[in-house]
Parts: structure tokens; sequence; C-alpha cells
């Protein structure tokens, strides 16, 4: 059995409507050695060196095919498709497109686009099996209600910028601390300002190396 609390979705998102939604306790991180043993216990027909050859074709295929455009369906498991994004470090084509002059300039300097993310559709079919096999049970009582900042966005936006004058770079740490907004929410609001040309911010790196500076 596993079990989920219910947490209220925060303003920002729920356009100042109160809505609430499950979420599943999660409490281990299953490594690739693990999966592959699970799986011999499901299946004893194949050996682990068998599986691992499939899933390392499987990613050799995704990493070879998926960039020239083609998306990939494996039935009874999901859809893989791309996300793109602009490069943060030289995203001339967005500029370009900001400043209402994507037709100038050589086909080359707009080419500033690259690899975000890999989205995943999951076959309607496995939702249902799973559905058959899951049991879930609330964990706490109590809703958790996401923490809000004590300051409006134009006071966090200069925090921001404070941080970055200071320190010469801001992580998202800085920023959630500075401006009392928990991680995921300070995360999604400098995606907001980061896209915004007003704000002066820009962001660099990614994951766990990305920091948010001043545009140069």
């Amino acid at each position: 059995m596993a079990n989920y609390v219910l947490k209220e979705l925060s303003e920002e998102m729920s356009g100042g409507k109160k809505v609430l939604y499950p979420k599943m306790q999660t409490y281990s991180l299953q490594d690739y050695k693990s999966v592959l043993k699970k799986m011999g216990s499901y299946s004893g027909a194949f050996s682990e060196g068998v599986m691992m050859g499939v899933f390392d074709a499987l990613i050799t295929t995704m990493e070879k095919w998926m960039p020239e455009g083609h998306s990939i369906k494996i039935d009874g498991l999901g859809v893989f498709s791309l996300t793109l994004g602009f490069d943060e470090e030289t995203p001339s084509e967005q500029l370009a497109a900001q400043n209402g002059n994507e037709a100038a300039g050589p086909k080359e300097k707009y080419r500033h686009v690259c690899i975000k993310g890999i989205n995943f559709r999951p076959d309607q079919e496995l939702i249902q099996r799973m559905n058959r096999c899951a049991d879930f049970e609330r964990s706490e009582i109590e809703v958790k209600v996401p923490k809000k900042s004590p300051y409006p966005l134009e006071q966090r936006l200069e925090k921001a910028r404070e941080i970055i004058r200071q320190k010469g770079q801001m992580t998202l740490t800085d920023y959630a601390q500075a401006t009392g907004l928990e991680r995921s929410v300070a995360s999604r609001e400098l995606k907001r300002l980061v896209a915004d040309p007003e704000s002066g911010i820009t962001a660099r790196g990614g994951h766990s190396h990305k920091v948010w500076v001043m545009k140069g």
C-alpha cells in the first residue's frame, strides 16, 4: 500500500482559487541494478545481461533517432518525444522574435535552440493495469498549504537583483530563502522572470548547477 498527502495548489498556479491535489509519497529511488533484478523476478526467461542489452539498445536508439525529429512509441508503455528550448547562453532567436526582426540576418544566427527534456505520455492501458494494482492511503490528516511570500512580486524581483549584485549570481535556494517561497514555487517564478525582458535576469547552466545572473 502506498501513501499520499493532500496539498493545496499555490495561488500563482490556481488563479487565487483553493485547489487541492493528492501527491504520492515516494520512499525510494530504485537504481538500474534493482530494476533489472525485479524484472528478472517477473520473467525468468531473460538473463540480466540480455535485459541490460535491450535497455542499452533502446537508449542508443533514442539518442540517435529522436534528435532527427522522431518520437518513439512503445506499445504498452507509452510515447517519448523531445522538448526544445532556447539556449540560455546565446538566446539570439528568442531576442530576435521579441524585437520583431526574425527574418533579419543569416539562418545560422537563429539556431541557438537545444533539447531541454524528454516528454513521456504513458499508454492508457498501462495506467489502467497500474490502477488495478494500486491501493492508496492518506498518510496525514491536515492539508499541506504552500507557504506564501510576505513580499509582493516587485519586491521579490528587487531582492533577486540585490543578491546577484552582491554575489555575482543567485541560486534557487538563495531566491527561495530571500523571498519566503517554496522551492517549487520559486523555480516557476524565476522561469517567468527570465521570460520577462523587463526583469533584467537570465539563467545559466542547468539542473543542480543552474544559477541566475543579470543580463549582460
